[in-house]
């Protein structure tokens, strides 16, 4: 089993930043690849950014040149730092993790973008 807890989110203004953090604990060998996606209300949760345990990393065009996902191996933590948010970036964000037969999710971190 793997477990995943986010934090970070909260309430900011459009144009600001924040930094989300997913800490996985468990059989955290079994991961190949993490993810962000998130779920506005009444839309379907959809890809933000993966990365891979080789560090390769994949951007949604929504996020793309505004956001970084990376990983601290050392920490067992991977982050998505997002510049210059939107009022469309609000949702509750969820991390995710590959393993060899099943996905693993985090509970969410709710991000809020005032106009």
């Amino acid at each position: 089993q793997v477990q995943l807890v986010e934090s970070g989110g909260g309430l900011v203004q459009a144009g600001e930043s924040l930094r989300l953090s997913c800490a996985a604990s468990g059989s955290i060998f079994r991961i190949s690849a993490m993810a962000w996606y998130r779920q506005a209300p009444g839309k379907q949760r959809e890809l933000v950014a993966t990365i891979t345990s080789g560090g390769s990393t994949n951007y949604a065009d929504s996020v793309k040149g505004r956001s970084s996902i990376f990983r601290d191996n050392a920490k067992n933590t991977v982050y998505l730092q997002m510049n210059s948010l939107k009022p469309e970036d609000t949702a509750v964000y969820y991390c995710n993790a590959k393993g060899p037969t099943y996905y693993y999710w985090g509970r969410g971190t709710q991000v809020t973008v005032s106009s």
